[in-house]
């Protein structure tokens, strides 16, 4: 099942008025397991420079470890009713967001949908932030709220849509101070993002 509508309380609705389950597609929306939904993707957060220099531009990752038995629509899923996983950075005045990526799913076919693949990320996807110091960016510890938004599935079953809080922090420099790279592992495997 694909959740059709873009909000939580499709899915808190429709289990209300069919007792517990929505039966949609061949799957359903189990409502009788409402910590899974936050289990099964697993979210790791990381900032590609320490310290931030104000002025500089740098990268937010965020690395969503996919429970084995589980996917999620990708962020352009195959069909518009489908809820595309997105990162919605809730950015402090003295930053700007320049740009943020998403990879390619692939496409899979599931037993309740097997002539239509489906277009979906599993096992480990990394979601990439870029954003910008402004000059005017206040030194010392700084921290950018996220959200993570998704619907996991497996074969038979779509968790309700989740939206997870997430939060990227690090050092603020003045502007000229020598940053770090760091987390290289992660960022260079993302260069071919942007």
């Amino acid at each position: 099942m694909r959740c059709g509508w873009r909000g939580s309380w499709c899915a808190v609705t429709l289990a209300v008025v069919a007792g517990g389950f929505v039966t949609w597609a061949g799957a359903r929306v189990d409502g009788a397991r409402p910590g899974a939904r936050l289990t099964v993707v697993k979210p790791h957060v990381y900032v590609s420079l320490q310290p931030v220099p104000r002025g500089r531009e740098f990268q937010i990752a965020v690395v969503a470890d996919i429970d084995s038995e589980y996917h999620m629509n990708s962020h352009k899923p195959t069909d518009a009713y489908l809820i595309p996983t997105t990162l919605t950075p809730a950015l402090p005045k003295d930053f700007e967001l320049v740009d943020t990526l998403y990879p390619d799913g692939r496409l899979e076919k599931f037993s309740f949908s097997p002539n239509k693949p489906l277009n979906v990320y599993s096992g480990s996807v990394t979601l990439k932030l870029v954003v910008r110091a402004k000059e005017s960016a206040e030194l010392g510890e700084a921290k950018i709220p996220m959200t993570l938004r998704y619907q996991a599935c497996n074969e038979t079953t779509c968790l309700p849509p989740a939206k997870l809080p997430l939060e990227a922090e690090f050092q603020v420099a003045p502007d000229g101070t020598a940053a770090r790279e760091v987390h290289t592992e992660i960022f260079a495997a993302l260069h071919n993002l942007r």
